[in-house]
């Protein structure tokens, strides 16, 4: 522990700022904790009144999806969507907002190191992620009488879905140097990315072209995951979707890590 260190207060525990990590997570939790109605309560409120418009318009003449009802097919990919959607949106209007409003300093500031920086924004988003699936889960359970085939599996596929997206949004959010351009980025990459992934159908009625664009799609494989993890069934190998979900993770951590090492458009 250097003496800068020892003044400042920080503790140190195998080169890792655990107080600091700690910290900045807190202050993410808490971001969209103050403002739950907007950030639990909506997107609950959000993915019912989709379930509810394709249950009334599609659902009753649809008939069965892989064996399930429409409804319940459809109930695990919205709860998925939303919970992709609000990751990306914890962490990419976080440092825009930091960036815009001119207080960035307060998170450059600090001796956390880009892998803490990282894995603090990271981690908020995907409690974000978490809270939301939890709360449209048991909405889903007391409409729909939906009990998880396998909750380690959807709480599995959850968190590696809220980090894969909550790591894009950091990477969004650092790009980003006004609001428009990061709303550019959410209605022409997140949007189309999670609508095509299997949301509202399985990817079997699909043309061959389109089964193999929905294949490197990363954004399917969480939804079929999380949609195994609900129902039991899936369009792909839960085993394949972990490890393409993991291999994602790891590959935009990692272009989020160096994005923070190197202080791309945050030191200028």
């Amino acid at each position: 522990m250097s003496n800068m260190d020892t003044q400042m207060g920080v503790r140190r525990f195998g080169q890792v700022n655990w107080l600091g990590l700690w910290t900045l997570t807190v202050r993410e939790v808490m971001r969209f904790l103050n403002v739950w109605s907007q950030t639990v309560m909506a997107p609950l409120i959000n993915a019912g009144l989709l379930l509810l418009i394709f249950t009334i318009a599609i659902g009753p003449g649809r008939g069965a999806v892989m064996g399930v009802p429409f409804t319940t097919f459809i109930a695990p990919g919205l709860m998925t969507m939303t919970v992709i959607q609000n990751a990306f949106a914890n962490t990419s209007s976080s440092i825009t907002s930091a960036k815009v409003n001119g207080h960035i300093v307060d998170t450059l500031m600090p001796p956390l190191s880009p892998i803490e920086l990282t894995i603090g924004y990271v981690a908020g988003a995907v409690l974000r992620g978490l809270l939301v699936a939890i709360v449209i889960a048991i909405g889903v359970w007391v409409f729909l009488g939906i009990v998880p085939h396998n909750v380690f599996i959807v709480l599995l596929f959850s968190i590696l879905g809220g980090a894969f997206m909550g790591a894009l949004g950091l990477m969004a959010g650092i790009y980003a140097q006004k609001f428009d351009q990061l709303a550019a980025v959410s209605n022409f990459v997140v949007t189309p990315l999670a609508f095509l992934s299997g949301t509202f159908y399985s990817i079997e009625a699909l043309p061959p072209l389109m089964q193999t664009l929905s294949h490197i799609n990363p954004m399917f494989y969480m939804i079929d995951g999380v949609r195994y993890g609900m129902i039991g069934v899936s369009d792909s190998s839960p085993w394949l979707g972990l490890v393409v979900c993991l291999l994602a993770c790891a590959a935009v951590l990692t272009i989020v890590w160096q994005m923070l090492k190197r202080g791309y458009r945050l030191k200028s």
